[in-house]
């Protein structure tokens, strides 16, 4: 009991919050890291998952590339980051020491859910929807982007809140090669027998997964619903197209999100 008092004792000592050491500052070092590491995921995972999903074959190769993130450590693959030589350990900014080893480490950690939900929501979306937008002559790039992209974005998004949380609780590990964050407060805690310090940085650690966490789904909920729901609109009585749109109009989407009236008409 007296390791989870001087835990509680170190985290509320407002000392140990001030300067370029302390909780604060080492917290927003970790946050830039975090945020640079999956924002370079996304850019990478993104674009080729959705493209994947659209065309609907070449997702088995994609996810198991992927997924090399999740069977090698990430500290592996940081540690041979740093060896490598055109990334080594230099210092990158305000990303410190190693930093372009550290994100790109992250950035490899984050792949896997971003490709593979975003891979199987845009696949799984349901042939008839696909159908209907095909009867109402719609290209391939409306279909994706009109009718794919918002039946799939609850899954997606619930990707990229997953790989948030795991980012954020893996960049202590730059502190393993003498970088920022609140690693550094666990590190040196546990190298110095100051146990209190080495718990109280994991709980701070913990807290702030759990505040993204929350953000993230609060996020992804406010997302999710932001869709005007039209299901009770009419449908256009245009010959031919009729059973199209009231398909569409089942899975919620308008003809105003489908597409222009101009699509409605054959020819």
């Amino acid at each position: 009991m007296n390791l989870f008092a001087d835990t509680w004792a170190w985290v509320t000592d407002g000392a140990n919050w001030r300067g370029d050491e302390g909780l604060w500052h080492l917290l927003l070092q970790q946050l830039l890291l975090t945020f640079t590491a999956l924002g370079i995921a996304l850019a990478i995972g993104l674009p080729i998952a959705l493209w994947l999903g659209h065309l609907g074959r070449g997702g088995f190769l994609a996810i198991n590339i992927s997924n090399v993130g999740r069977a090698i450590p990430t500290f592996a693959v940081l540690a041979v980051l740093v060896m490598w030589e055109p990334v080594g350990t230099d210092t990158l900014g305000p990303y410190g020491r190693a930093g372009l080893a550290t994100l790109l480490a992250l950035a490899v950690f984050g792949l896997p859910p971003i490709v593979t939900n975003a891979y199987v929501a845009v696949d799984q979306v349901q042939a008839d929807v696909r159908e209907a937008a095909d009867g109402m002559g719609m290209t391939s790039w409306q279909k994706f982007r009109r009718v794919e992209l918002p039946l799939a974005a609850p899954l997606i998004l619930a990707g990229v809140r997953l790989a948030l949380v795991q980012i954020w609780a893996t960049a202590t590990i730059a502190a393993l090669v003498a970088g920022p964050g609140l690693g550094n407060v666990i590190v040196r805690g546990f190298a110095n027998d100051d146990y209190p310090q080495g718990m109280g940085g994991a709980v701070v650690v913990a807290a702030v997964a759990l505040v993204l966490e929350v953000l993230s789904a609060m996020v992804q909920r406010a997302l999710g619903t932001s869709r005007p729901d039209t299901r009770g609109r009419k449908p256009r009585d245009t010959e031919g197209d009729a059973d199209a749109q009231t398909t569409l109009d089942g899975f919620g989407l308008a003809a105003g999100h489908v597409d222009g009236p101009d699509l409605l008409r054959r020819g």
